[in-house]
C-alpha cells in the first residue's frame, strides 16, 4: 500500500496593513511586488544614523581588562604575519592579530577573503576585541559595499577544523564587530541533485549527518557564536552580512550588559537568524527568573530563515526570544521565515518584551509564535501583536517592503518550495508476516523529497539589501 503525503508550505495568506481592513494575497502574486536582483550594487548606502553601512564611524564602548591601546591592521592582499601589524605593515590574518592583540584592542580589517592562517576555517577569541571590517587597503575608508571583508572559510578546512566561524569564549566587556561578512556558503556541502533550483548554485543544503559524494560534510555550528561561559558585558554587532549559516547565524549566551544587534544583514541561515538567551543564575528560587541584562535588535533586514530539518516542521525563525533578558526589538525587516518570525515560546516575562515598528512579510506559520502557558502555541499575525500583555507593541504592519531587492531565482525557489513523502509500507506482505510470526518489527519505505532547503544564497547579492527601505531593516 503506498501512500503519498505532500507539504506546499508556500500557500500563506498575507495580511495587507490597513486601519480600515486586512486584505488576503496569494504568494505567487507576491514576485511582481518585490523588486529583485541578481548583482551586487556597488553604490555605499550612505547615512546620519552613527554605525550604519557604508560609514567608518567606530562606536566607543569600555571594554573590561587591560587595553594596550593598540590598532592593528590586516589585509590578506598586502600583508604579512611576520610584519608588526601596524598600518604600514599590516599582518596577513584575522586570527593572528587576535592572538598578539590585547584586551579591547581594536583590529582594522581591509577587503578581501580570509579563510585563516594556512586555512583553519575559523576565529576564536577568549577576550574582547573590536573589529572593524571592509577598510580600502590604505586604511581611510571603511565600505563594505565597495571593499567587503569576508570570512568564508572552504569546504577543505571542514576536514580538520568544524567550529563556529567566530566564537568568543571567555571575556566579551567591549566586543564589537562592525563591517564583517561572515559566509558560509563555501564551507557548506550541497546536493548536486535534490532540490535543485534554477538559477541557484547547488541543491539543498546537506546535513552534518549527511555525507557528500566529493568533499566534507557540512559544520553544523553558528556563523558567530558566544558561549555561554562568557563573563557578561557590553557587546554590539553592527553594519554585518549574516549568510548561509548551517545552525544559527548568531548565537550568544548573555550574562550581564547591553547586548545590541543593529543595522545588519540576515540571510538564509538555519534554524533561527538571532538566539540571544540569558546565563546569569536565578536566585528566587524555583520557578523564578533573573533578568540578566538588555537585547536590542534594531534596524536589521532578516530573510529566508530555514528549518532544522527539511521537512519544515522545526525551528526556521527570524528572533528567538529567550530567557533571563530584556529585549527591544524595533525597526526590523523580518520576511521569509519556514515558521515564524518572532518565537516568544521560551516563556521569558511578558514585561521584559518589547516588539515596536517592524516589517513582517511572508513568513509561513504567522509573524510570531506564543506561549502564554505550558503547552500552549498560539500563531499570531503583525495586526494582532497588539492583543499581547507583552511591554510593548505597537507600529507593526504586515506588508511587501517596497524596493527590497531579493535575489530573484531564490524567491522563485521559495515561493514554490515543496517537500513530500512516499511511504511504501504492506503490513501483509510476506516478509512482514514471517517478521511478525517471528517477533520481529514490520518494516516499510519512506522516500523524501524536497524542492528547496537551505540553498546557498550569493552572500555578493546580499550586500544590496542595505538601505532597501528607509527607516526599516538595515540602512
Amino acid at each position: 500500500m503506498k501512500a503519498i503525503k505532500s507539504v506546499l508550505f508556500v500557500t500563506l495568506f498575507l495580511f495587507a496593513a490597513s486601519a480600515a481592513s486586512e486584505a488576503q494575497v496569494n504568494l505567487k502574486s507576491l514576485q511582481k511586488k518585490v523588486t529583485t536582483t541578481s548583482s551586487t550594487q556597488s553604490k555605499t548606502t550612505e547615512s546620519k544614523t552613527t554605525g550604519q553601512a557604508g560609514q567608518s564611524t567606530q562606536a566607543s564602548v569600555t571594554p573590561s581588562g587591560n587595553s594596550s591601546g593598540k590598532t592593528f591592521y590586516v589585509s590578506i592582499a598586502n600583508g604579512n604575519n611576520g610584519n608588526d601589524g601596524s598600518k604600514a605593515s599590516p599582518l596577513k590574518n584575522i586570527d593572528k592579530a587576535i592572538k598578539i592583540s590585547a584586551p579591547g584592542d581594536v583590529i582594522n580589517v581591509a577587503g578581501g577573503q580570509y579563510m585563516g592562517t594556512l586555512r583553519i576555517g575559523f576565529l576564536e577569541t577568549d577576550k574582547p576585541l573590536k573589529i572593524y571590517g571592509s577598510w580600502d587597503e590604505s586604511f581611510t575608508k571603511q565600505d563594505i559595499a565597495a571593499h567587503p571583508a569576508v570570512f568564508q572559510p572552504d569546504n577543505e578546512s571542514a576536514r580538520t577544523s568544524r567550529k563556529a566561524l567566530l566564537k568568543f569564549t571567555k571575556d566579551v566587556a567591549g566586543t564589537i564587530i562592525d563591517h564583517m561578512v561572515f559566509d558560509a556558503g563555501e564551507r557548506n556541502a550541497y546536493s548536486p541533485k535534490d532540490g535543485i533550483v534554477e538559477g541557484v548554485e547547488g541543491g539543498r543544503l546537506l546535513l552534518p549527518t549527511e555525507k557528500p559524494s566529493t568533499g566534507n560534510s557540512t559544520v553544523g555550528e553558528p556563523l558567530l557564536q558566544f558561549v555561554s561561559a562568557t563573563t557578561g558585558g557590553d557587546v554590539t554587532i553592527q553594519n554585518c552580512v549574516f549568510v548561509n549559516g548551517p545552525s544559527f547565524a548568531l548565537q550568544a549566551g548573555h550574562r550581564s550588559g547591553k547586548f545590541t544587534v543593529k543595522n545588519n544583514v540576515f540571510i538564509a541561515n538555519k534554524m533561527a537568524a538571532i538566539e540571544i538567551f540569558g546565563t546569569c543564575a536565578s536566585t528566587g528560587g524555583p520557578n523564578t527568573l533573573a533578568l540578566c541584562g538588555e537585547v536590542e535588535i534594531a534596524n536589521n533586514t532578516i530573510l529566508f530563515s530555514w528549518s532544522r530539518l527539511k521537512d519544515f516542521l522545526d525551528m526556521g525563525y527570524g528572533v528567538r526570544i529567550m530567557t533571563k533578558c530584556d529585549y527591544n526589538v524595533h525597526h526590523n525587516i523580518i520576511g521569509g521565515s519556514i515558521l515564524s518570525a518572532i518565537d516568544h515560546t521560551r516563556f521569558n516575562k511578558n514585561e521584559w518584551v518589547k516588539v515596536d515598528n517592524n516589517i513582517f512579510f511572508v513568513n509561513k506559520d504567522k509573524d510570531m509564535h506564543y506561549s502564554p502557558a505550558s503547552n500552549t502555541r498560539l500563531r499570531i499575525d503583525a495586526g494582532e501583536f497588539g492583543d499581547l500583555d507583552i511591554a510593548s507593541a505597537k507600529g507593526n504592519k504586515n506588508e511587501i517592503p517596497k524596493g527590497l531587492k531579493v535575489n530573484k531565482a531564490y524567491l522563485e525557489g521559495y515561493l514554490s518550495a515543496r517537500y513530500s513523502e512516499q511511504v511504501d509500507y504492506n503490513p501483509n506482505s510476506p516478509a512482514n508476516q514471517w517478521r511478525e510470526i517471528m517477533g520481529m518489527n514490520k518494516q516499510g519505505t519512506i522516500k523524501s523529497q524536497v524542492t528547496m532547503f537551505a540553498n546557498k544564497y550569493p552572500w555578493k547579492d546580499a550586500l544590496s539589501l542595505f538601505g532597501n527601505v528607509s527607516g526599516y531593516g538595515a540602512q
